[in-house]
């Protein structure tokens, strides 16, 4: 096993611990709120969905990359990859437009309220289900090569000339005309939402600090929680929008350059490319419990009842 396997190894284990307990997490904390509750609101609805498909980016690509970095290549036959490549597709990019959406919503709740977003506000989310259903849709509809060209690694030491190394899956496309018409098309995709969720990020930028100006001058005590609260949320979907401009950004352009190479033969790149594309789905949940009230809230509960069992234990186990 050579350095850069066990680097990589290292690295993807190291997303999976972060990853899967921090996803599961949130996860648990608003199912369990719209269980006690029966019903959740529009941003909440967005971050269970978010963790949902990040919890589902650590389990088909960090773990797998982290056996195949570990020498367990052989991990799937050809339907498999096709599945797995598919499904971590869709859950990226998935993740990428959540992320968009909910920086709009943010955006629709803390708009002044005139005349013409009045109606907007109420409708919104009315809508939000249609939405959610229709970008699944629309990202598995873009998935759709991986079910033609993904096959497994067995058998398959170097793919072809067109073919993109994933040590455990190989993407076999026929053509070079046909990798980089899928490559633009999927950048294309990546690009869109990244570019409305910043200027969505400075939209909320805006509005908070002339709502900052305005509160300065009033001394009810509510308005300052309430405006604490707008900030609170506001700067977790700014840093969320942040990471994965960063994050995706290097992606983007590891795969620009992929798309250059006539053979990728190795699988540094891409090993690089699906690092930095599997971090947000691994750092956005400290994140959002760092930041969500809910979250915290259900954790704390957590602690207590845990705290409170303790006592029982220890008597019931005297009295034996």
């Amino acid at each position: 096993m050579g350095t850069w396997s066990i680097i990589k190894g290292t690295a993807h284990f190291i997303l999976t611990v972060i990853g899967m307990p921090g996803n599961l997490i949130i996860v648990y904390a608003f199912s369990y709120a719209a269980y006690s509750d029966h019903k959740l609101m529009p941003a909440d609805i967005i971050v269970l969905n978010l963790a949902l498909v990040n919890l589902m980016v650590v389990l088909v690509r960090c773990i797998p990359e982290m056996l195949a970095a570990y020498g367990i290549n052989e991990l799937f036959s050809d339907s498999g990859c096709k599945i797995v490549i598919c499904i971590y597709r869709t859950t990226r990019a998935l993740s990428i437009w959540l992320t968009f959406l909910l920086s709009g919503f943010q955006c629709i709740s803390i708009a002044p309220i005139t005349t013409k977003w009045a109606a907007f506000k109420l409708q919104a989310p009315g809508h939000l289900f249609g939405v959610l259903a229709f970008l699944w849709v629309f990202n598995v509809g873009f998935s759709i090569p991986a079910l033609l060209y993904g096959i497994s690694s067995s058998g398959n030491s170097t793919g072809n000339g067109f073919s993109i190394n994933l040590e455990y899956c190989f993407v076999k496309f026929p053509s070079q005309y046909v990798k980089i018409t899928v490559g633009n098309l999927q950048i294309s995709r990546d690009i869109i939402p990244i570019f409305l969720m910043i200027f969505a990020s400075v939209y909320i930028l805006l509005i908070l600090y002339h709502h900052s100006q305005q509160v300065k001058h009033l001394q009810s005590s509510n308005r300052k929680r309430g405006s604490s609260a707008e900030i609170r949320a506001a700067k977790a979907v700014i840093t969320l929008v942040l990471l994965y401009v960063i994050f995706f950004g290097i992606d983007n352009v590891l795969w620009v350059y992929t798309l250059t190479i006539k053979a990728m033969t190795t699988s540094v790149i891409s090993d690089l490319r699906v690092f930095f594309s599997s971090l947000y789905a691994a750092v956005s949940p400290i994140v959002i419990i760092v930041s969500n009230k809910k979250v915290q809230k259900r954790l704390k509960c957590e602690r207590e009842q845990q705290g409170s069992l303790a006592p029982e234990t220890v008597t019931s186990t005297v009295r034996m």
